[in-house]
């Protein structure tokens, strides 16, 4: 799916299947894509890093976006597990006991999309600031709207990752998922 038609899906009050999560990749996908057009326009003169630097900001940056578009289409396909997941039958203990174990795997995947959609958000961030005051100051505002983008990436993805944590019945697992919420966090 392409960025657009995702977007499109976003922005569609009748869309059910989509959400924060994947609003959030999006974000980061945006934000990506403004770092390394802000990299390329850095390169003709001495704003403080080597147009090498410049030159690998921009790739990695353009990567991430692509993974976050991609990330954003996973973060829908995870919602849908639930969603099948709880139109499962319950009507005796063995379908119950399968619905329940659908449920928990549904939640898992669905937690697991916006932490590694987190994680590239983080990156993202990472990137901006690192060219941040170092970087062509006619594009300053598209800078500072991409560190303020990828930041709200990372914050929608960590809300995923939570509201998803009260499906997730083992604890390890649970615990796992709270200390990336940690490691996003700082």
């Amino acid at each position: 799916m392409s960025g657009v038609q995702m977007l499109e899906k976003v922005i569609d009050s009748n869309d059910f299947t989509v959400g924060g999560g994947a609003a959030s990749a999006l974000s980061g996908a945006m934000a990506a894509g403004m770092i390394s057009m802000v990299a390329k326009l850095s390169t003709k003169k001495d704003y403080g890093l080597t147009v090498e630097k410049y030159n690998e900001v921009s790739k990695e940056a353009d990567e991430l976006a692509e993974k976050l578009l991609v990330g954003a289409g996973e973060d829908e396909k995870a919602f849908c597990k639930i969603k099948d997941a709880y139109a499962l039958p319950k009507l005796n203990d063995e379908e119950k006991k399968q619905r329940s174990k659908a449920i928990q795997k549904g939640g898992i995947a669905a937690a697991t999309v916006p932490k590694e959609n987190g994680f590239m958000c983080k990156r993202v961030y990472e990137l901006g600031m690192l060219i941040k005051d170092k970087s062509n100051p006619n594009a300053g505002s598209d800078l500072q709207m991409a560190i303020m983008l990828s930041s709200a990436g990372i914050k929608g993805c960590i809300l995923n990752v939570e509201a998803n944590l009260p499906l997730i019945k083992d604890e390890k697992v649970k615990g796992n998922f709270e200390k990336y919420i940690s490691e996003l966090k700082n």
